[in-house]
């Protein structure tokens, strides 16, 4: 049986991942963290992994990036893998999630879901023939009204997919109000949009002469996130130390 640790157990996402785990043969959530202690939970919660005197195998994080810091520490102190979920991390923190995971198996990925993960393969592959034919490529996220990072994570990871299969030559442009001018062929547009209640929507644009190819995911509801932050739990669980992600769960 592998005990997970839920940090973040109080938040939308915590709370998913939660009855997710409690439906997956082989796991129990034992024990969660949040800093907010108003709700009540089937297992204790602590207000922080350090203070946790529950055993866990393993622990999933959805929370938010101002308590990543104390949350490596933690488990580099105790020993516990981490599927960190979180986004819109600094370069400080990314720089301490792998040297966390030095010390113990650290799984990070922008987005937990098959379909996100499926259609960065495909980017790299429909990359490395429609850029060197001239396309120019833009990406268009939506998110809920109560998302605080922009652009999101995994818009920042669908274009580092296709910046890494073609060596890197993409800036990325956030912004073009400031400067009039026309967009360079080696730049990755990336815009975010922030309404009502969407899940989430990824749109990968590319436009050539006459002709626009789109690659698009939908999430319809935050139970595709979780399930693929229990599988990386499963995953991680007694892994040596190092750093992983959904590509070394999910075998294409």
């Amino acid at each position: 049986m592998i005990k997970v640790l839920m940090h973040g157990c109080n938040g939308k996402m915590g709370q998913v991942v939660s009855r997710m785990v409690d439906e997956t043969e082989g796991m129990e959530l034992a024990a969660g963290v949040d800093r907010f202690l108003g709700r009540e939970n089937p297992y204790p919660v602590f207000e922080s992994v350090e203070a946790c005197d529950v055993p866990v195998d393993v622990v999933i994080d959805f929370s938010n990036a101002a308590a990543v810091d104390d949350l490596l520490e933690a488990c580099a102190k105790k020993g516990l893998p981490v599927v960190l979920c979180t986004t819109g991390l600094s370069e400080e923190q990314i720089a301490k999630v792998k040297k966390t995971s030095e010390k113990v198996a650290v799984l990070r990925s922008a987005n937990m879901s098959l379909g996100v993960n499926l259609l960065m393969k495909l980017l790299k592959d429909a990359s490395k023939v429609l850029a060197p034919a001239g396309y120019d490529i833009e990406i268009v996220e939506k998110h809920h009204n109560q998302k605080v990072d922009a652009p999101s994570g995994t818009a920042l990871a669908l274009a580092d997919s296709i910046n890494e299969a073609m060596d890197n030559v993409y800036s990325y442009t956030y912004d073009r109000s400031q400067e009039r001018k026309k967009r360079s062929d080696k730049e990755i547009g990336i815009a975010a949009v922030r309404g009502g209640t969407i899940v989430g929507e990824h749109e990968v644009i590319y436009a050539g002469e006459d002709e626009v190819i789109e690659f698009k995911h939908t999430a319809y509801s935050k139970a595709i996130f979780a399930k693929g932050a229990v599988s990386a739990a499963a995953f991680l669980a007694g892994k040596e130390p190092g750093l992983y992600d959904m590509s070394d769960v999910i075998q294409f």
